[in-house]
């Protein structure tokens, strides 16, 4: 039999492989792919979906009068005063961040809360000097306050992202892509070794980090502060007293105010060592926190 193929039988094998692909291809253009070629389920498309419709969560202030609320007039004695912005009331258990309005004129920051312990005449809350300046309350002046207690609390967002935004936050970056010429093939185990030698030593392992503290409330807040220089003169004069403060920038309501923490300490005797030391510094209102 001879081994070649006739020109007429040529043609017709070429005309059914042209017909055959172009049936594929229609059947693509209508969304009739092959299984083998239909995109399989969890893909691309599917992680674009479950990226765009994923909730996401976030925190904010809320007030919680259940806890301490007061409409009273507050007072200033005009002596300065640390620990940043906050107000005492007699009927407070236990140090609470606070909202804190003035009535009058609409001003509020966000501050602490403490206990009054001792009673003098006149009204029963107190301001500090830095609320005072923060809320627009002259010296020895009574002015009537609104006080509330915040509580933080989790909220999810319900707005999905937009397709496109999902999908870039959901794929890993592209490595970029540098020309170069190669380093020249080594020759034997000789220059490897030297190689190996001239190259750099591996920077030591970072030391372990800090096992996170047992305590519920392992922080000590020396202060909330309106004005952020305040907050960081507060954080120096902590450090040279052999102490690590942080300030932490956080907002209610719109409005911005620092808090400087210690911490967080180990167990209760450290927590308890911090803590004296810091009431000796002239801090007698710091307390503990949860962060």
């Amino acid at each position: 039999m001879s081994g070649k193929i006739s020109p007429k039988y040529n043609r017709i094998l070429r005309a059914t492989v042209a017909l055959t692909s172009f049936l594929l291809l229609s059947a693509c253009a209508d969304g009739q792919m092959p299984g083998f070629l239909q995109p399989k389920a969890g893909g691309s498309e599917d992680l674009v979906a479950r990226a765009a419709t994923s909730g996401a969560t976030t925190e904010r202030d809320v007030e919680a009068p259940d806890i301490f609320q007061a409409t009273e007039a507050g007072l200033w004695d005009g002596r300065p005063s640390l620990g940043g912005v906050w107000v005492a009331h007699p009927d407070v258990t236990d140090p609470e961040r606070a909202i804190i309005r003035n009535e009058a004129n609409g001003k509020f920051v966000i501050g602490a809360l403490f206990r009054r312990e001792r009673q003098s005449p006149g009204p029963r809350l107190q301001v500090s000097s830095d609320a005072a300046a923060a809320l627009g309350i002259l010296a020895g002046q009574p002015t009537n306050l609104n006080v509330v207690a915040l509580r933080r609390e989790e909220v999810s967002i319900d707005e999905p992202m937009p397709q496109a935004e999902s999908a870039a936050a959901a794929m890993p970056a592209a490595p970029e892509i540098s020309e170069g010429t190669l380093d020249p093939v080594l020759d034997g185990a000789s220059k490897a070794i030297e190689t190996a030698s001239l190259a750099p030593t591996a920077a030591p392992a970072a030391p372990a980090a800090k096992p996170a503290s047992s305590l519920s409330k392992p922080f000590i807040q020396i202060g909330i502060f309106s004005v952020e220089q305040n907050a960081r003169n507060t954080a120096t004069a902590m450090r040279q007293e052999g102490m690590v403060p942080t300030v932490k920038e956080q907002s209610s309501n719109g409005k911005k105010f620092w808090r400087v923490v210690v911490g967080p300490a180990q167990d209760k005797p450290e927590l308890q060592a911090l803590l004296k030391k810091i009431k000796g510094t002239g801090f007698t209102d710091a307390y503990a926190v949860t962060h």
